[in-house]
Order: C-alpha cells, then sequence, then structure tokens
C-alpha cells in the first residue's frame, strides 16, 4: 500500500475511546466480513454498517464517525455520488473508498467528489489498519496498484475537461464504462442497475453532450472538446 500524506501528529486511540469506522457495503456478506475485521482491532470500533448510499446519508451524519469506508459500486446512489453529499455535510470526515475496481478513471472521479483515499478490496488486515490511522493525520492511502495508475496518469498529457456539460456522478460512471466498451448489460451489472436505468442514463448523457450515439458520447468525453452531432 502507498500513502501520500502531509507530516502532523498521528492521533492516539485505545480499547476505551476507539477509533468509530461507518462502513458502506451492499453485499451483507462482505459487509459483515469487513466490519468483523475492523472489530477485530482493540482500537477501532464499527460502529455504523449501511447496506446503500440511502441508508449512509441518513445514518452517518448523525453519528459522527471519525472514517468511513465506502463501497464504489452501490445500487441505487452510487458510491461516488454518496461521497460527494456526504463531504458537502462532513466535510471534515475523511472517506475511503473500498472497491475490488483499479479502474484508473473511476479513481479520478472518486477523488473529484472528495474520497481522501482508494483501497482495492484485496487489502491486508495490516494496512488497512495502517490506512484508517493514516487518513486521519492527512494522508492520503491508497492500495500499490491505484497509486501507480495516478502517477502514470501525471506523465501522461491529461484529458481536457469540457465543463459545458454538466453529468451526475452516476452519469459519469456509466460513461466511463461506456468508453471502456462495456455493452448496456454489462455496466447494468457492473453499477447494480437495470438494464433500463442504464439506458436512461445513457440518453440524458446523450441530451447533455449533444449527440446521437455512443460513439459520438465516447469521442467526446476521450476529447473533452465538443464535436459535431454525429
Amino acid at each position: 500500500m502507498t500513502l501520500l500524506r502531509t507530516e502532523t501528529k498521528p492521533p492516539t486511540f485505545s480499547a476505551a475511546s476507539p477509533l468509530k469506522i461507518a462502513l458502506v457495503e451492499d453485499k451483507r456478506d462482505v459487509r459483515e466480513s469487513w466490519a468483523r475485521l475492523i472489530n477485530s482491532f482493540n482500537d477501532f470500533n464499527c460502529m455504523c454498517k449501511c447496506a446503500s448510499a440511502e441508508d449512509a446519508l441518513r445514518m452517518i451524519p448523525p453519528l459522527q464517525p471519525d472514517v468511513i469506508l465506502m463501497d464504489i459500486f452501490l445500487p441505487g446512489m452510487s458510491g461516488i455520488e454518496c461521497t460527494a453529499r456526504l463531504k458537502t455535510e462532513m466535510p471534515g470526515t475523511p472517506i475511503v473508498m473500498l472497491t475490488a475496481s483499479d479502474d484508473d478513471e473511476l479513481v479520478f472521479v472518486a477523488l473529484q467528489a472528495g474520497a481522501d483515499g482508494y483501497l482495492l478490496k484485496r487489502t491486508t488486515p495490516a494496512d488497512l489498519r495502517s490506512a484508517l490511522l493514516d487518513v486521519l493525520t492527512g494522508g492520503a492511502p491508497m492500495s500499490s496498484e491505484i497509486a501507480r495508475r495516478v502517477v502514470e496518469s501525471f506523465r501522461q498529457k491529461p484529458r481536457e475537461r469540457d465543463d459545458s456539460v454538466n453529468l451526475t456522478a452516476r452519469e459519469e460512471e456509466t460513461l466511463v464504462l461506456l468508453s471502456k466498451g462495456y455493452s448496456n448489460k454489462e455496466i447494468a451489472d457492473r453499477l447494480g442497475l437495470s438494464i433500463e436505468t442504464v439506458r436512461s442514463h445513457l440518453k440524458h448523457i446523450y441530451e447533455k453532450m449533444h449527440v446521437r450515439s455512443r460513439a459520438g458520447a465516447v469521442a467526446r468525453f476521450i476529447s473533452g472538446k465538443p464535436i459535431e452531432n454525429d
């Protein structure tokens, strides 16, 4: 795991005053497994388990956890959009994304939404503990694979962003997967949505980007510049 950080005094916690963690994960077996792992550390307490972004927005703010662990792919509202909303309401609370995907585009979408770190779900228990402690001291913990992709992206010429297109977080996630050649069904499976919902997102994307096809949307996304309707 790679830790990008600023130097500040490390926080101290004990079993008597454990670090409070809120977990957002839609799969029950995964959620319970992560909760057990968090609680296995003497100075940690998984004080909130949410099965959806909607639950998280309702349950987490009143509890004021120290750190939020957020699954990126959730049914309904995505983890990225939930992160953006929680950051508006709780700007000082660190949010670390949890995902099985090391997709570099989604990494940047999540970071732009306000995520403070990005961990793969295969992160070891020791690295998870280090990441949770580090994010409280100004660090930006990332799994090594994620950090390499971030570094590589800075070595490449950045794609210009067309600020005239105002996509929602879910629409941008859909567009990222579309640009990688996924079918509607594959996008639906990856994002936990119905195919009809994906079609609806695509319709809105085409309208906002002023294009008429998947190819047109992908071309504009890659270039970051307006193109002619195709």
